[in-house]
């Protein structure tokens, strides 16, 4: 919890230190101001719009140049502010680039297959099988708990936040069992911390189980965009093997810089995947709250197939330039650990790992929410994390702290999720001992083996489901922050449950 929490405060606080923000401007930014959670022209419209009634200021039409009334397409209009969807495409270098470097990586593999040797191996089929099994299950479960999670969001974020807690205090104490006293004094002291951060939070807990429900009612209107993430995860494994594959000979001659560039290839990839499905989602979500009649179809709705249409069109400029930007530092920092496993450890080149860890975090965490806007808007990159910057400016504790207790929960679920699919396949392994014949060769118990493959695949593939409700949240904190009189039209009952929530959390609002 500590490394993964400490990048967005010291995000914030370098925000905070660096950029002071002045919301009680008498002229308002291209952006609305967030105050307190919502959207307002001036400090003045705060009251009308927390409690929800709608303002003249939040509208989801426009009026035209000769006095006709237009709706707005997906998500264009947000917080009583003009944001029309960028015309033509955004970023297109970067486009260019991704799709150029493509080229050169498949040539390269292309050179390199004669010299690969595949053979078959029929043992492998038990560990397939248990694993497809464990796959199929755990998509099953994944979906069923959607509902579970809606009706029991409050309860399950409440569980998620002790059951991290009381995790680090069992890593504390099996650190002290073993003997190993300064690993055990840091699972105190981040036990310690564990206790404090949920103590401050637990007023918000209601908040977050809100922006929860809501994020899983609109993924469950729009299953389909399972497909996507799914089909998002069969390019990433096929682009895995062929990289090893193209890459296999290159990274034997430990030419650092071949290296790099190898290992920059493939992290670009894998982030431009995983953030198309995150522009996808985003899309999505902001048309169900805007006009969830585009976006209520139950599987494959148009506010899909537009939203992945605009993803992997104009703006996938966008989607290549940040993704570019993580996967350097992430190669960089890859690079950096090869080369010094192969030299003496001395304390720059850890201060060095330390500061590019540190960058890859943060990096990570505006990516994430500068997508929301790709995908809302279709702004480009640099606009995009501009608005970012504006949104952790005026709301970064309660923006940070709903996304990591939503996140708390999304984990628990897929561990629990991972635990009843390796059950299920270790009894199946110990049913037939001769799946796993390769790996336990007929001297060891099946029970372990089976239950890890069980677990990972269980694991692995519920989260891919996790990670669209993941990304559903992020979109509904960011819509509620700038449109909350739309969500009370389009979705009152909704509304009136997230309304209740942050007055609880801030009841001079109310």
């Amino acid at each position: 919890r500590a490394f993964r929490i400490a990048p967005r405060f010291q995000l914030l606080l370098l925000l905070r230190v660096c950029c002071r923000p002045n919301i009680k401007q008498s002229k308002p930014s291209m952006n609305v101001p967030i105050v307190q959670g919502v959207a307002v022209n001036n400090a003045g419209d705060a009251g009308n719009a927390s409690s929800g009634a709608p303002s003249n200021t939040s509208t989801p039409y426009m009026s035209t140049s000769d006095g006709n009334i237009q709706q707005f397409s997906s998500a264009s209009h947000v917080g009583g502010q003009e944001h029309p969807q960028q015309a033509g495409f955004q970023d297109p270098f970067w486009a260019v680039a991704f799709v150029v470097h493509l080229f050169i990586i498949g040539a390269i593999i292309v050179m390199n297959l004669g010299s690969v040797q595949i053979g078959g191996q029929s043992g492998y089929y038990g560990i397939l099988w248990l694993g497809g099994i464990a796959a199929v299950v755990s998509v099953v479960l994944a979906t069923l708990s959607l509902g579970f999670m809606m009706k029991f969001a409050t309860e399950l974020v409440k569980a998620a936040l002790i059951f991290s807690v009381a995790m680090s205090g069992v890593m504390a104490v099996l650190m002290l069992l073993s003997g190993q006293m300064v690993m055990a004094i840091l699972g105190l002291i981040m036990f310690g911390i564990g206790i404090w951060y949920a103590y401050a939070v637990w007023s918000r807990i209601p908040f977050a189980a809100a922006n929860l429900k809501t994020a899983l009612t609109a993924v469950r209107c729009n299953l389909g965009l399972t497909i996507v993430a799914y089909a998002t995860i069969i390019f990433g494994v096929a682009w895995t093997m062929l990289w090893f594959i193209g890459a296999s000979d290159y990274l034997s001659q430990e030419n650092a810089i071949v290296m790099f560039l190898l290992l920059l290839s493939y992290y670009w990839v894998h982030q431009v995947l995983q953030n198309t499905n995150h522009v996808t989602v985003a899309g999505t979500i902001g048309t169900w709250w805007h006009f969830p009649i585009e976006a209520s179809s139950g599987f494959c709705s148009p506010a899909i197939m537009d939203s992945f249409r605009r993803a992997t069109t104009t703006s996938f400029g966008s989607i290549c330039f940040g993704s570019f930007v993580l996967a350097f530092i992430q190669a960089l920092r890859t690079t950096q650990r090869m080369i010094r496993d192969n030299d003496d450890c001395n304390i720059l080149v850890c201060i060095i790992d330390l500061i590019l860890g540190c960058l890859e975090a943060i990096i990570e965490y505006i990516n994430k929410w500068a997508y929301v806007y790709v995908g809302l808007y279709g702004f480009n990159y640099l606009e995009a994390g501009r608005n970012v910057m504006q949104l952790f400016q005026a709301k970064g504790f309660t923006v940070i702290i709903t996304d990591d207790l939503a996140d708390n929960v999304l984990t628990m679920v897929s561990m629990g999720i991972g635990l009843c699919t390796g059950i299920i396949t270790m009894l199946l392994a110990l049913a037939d001992r001769n799946l796993l014949l390769m790996i336990t060769q007929d001297e060891y118990s099946p029970a372990l083996p089976g239950f890890l493959i069980g677990f990972i695949a269980g694991w692995a593939f519920s989260s891919i489901l996790m990670g669209i409700v993941a990304s559903a949240v992020n979109t509904v904190i960011v819509c509620y922050a700038e449109a909350p009189a739309e969500f009370q039209e389009n979705h009152p009952q909704l509304s009136a449950e997230m309304r209740a929530a942050w007055t609880g959390v801030y009841p001079e609002l109310s």
